[in-house]
């Protein structure tokens, strides 16, 4: 008997059932059987049946094998955090960030991955030793968390 299905909320229900009927999809449009893909997959006719409707009571590694069988590479991203605003900051704030972007006003509020493409495209346009230490610190963040702690120059 299968397991019973753990409390799952809608949205992650949702994002079950859209994989599943993506594998089944894939599967269809291959023109392989649901008997063929269970066993390619090492798993049983009922339970294929139960991933492609998106039941959470499916182990990941039968997710996974189904995929596989398929010719699909599943990348599950579970340490992502949900979308969240962008941090932005004000272009006057940084002296070198407000010269590289001078057709802007220095209230204008920019995203800090804009501001990272901005260091990078003017970097060589930029005078380094006027740079504030806050200034410096700031594009070593920048580097640090959106460029693996590397600029791009």
């Amino acid at each position: 008997m299968p397991a019973a299905s753990p409390a799952t909320a809608s949205e992650q229900q949702a994002d079950l059932q859209q994989l599943g009927a993506r594998l089944r999809d894939r599967r269809k449009a291959l023109g392989v059987t649901a008997v063929a893909c269970a066993e390619a997959a090492g798993v049983s006719r009922v339970t294929l049946h139960r991933i492609e409707m998106g039941n959470p009571s499916v182990t990941i590694g039968a997710y996974v094998n189904v995929a596989a069988a398929l010719g699909l590479h599943l990348v599950v991203p579970v340490l992502d955090l949900p979308a969240a605003e962008p941090v932005t900051i004000a272009v006057g704030d940084y002296p070198g960030l407000r010269s590289l972007a001078w057709q802007t006003d220095a209230g204008t509020t920019i995203t800090e991955t804009e501001a990272l493409n901005l260091y990078e495209r003017g970097w060589r346009h930029l005078d380094h030793e006027t740079l504030t230490d806050h200034e410096k610190a700031f594009i070593q963040h920048l580097a640090d968390a959106y460029s693996n702690g590397r600029l791009l120059v």
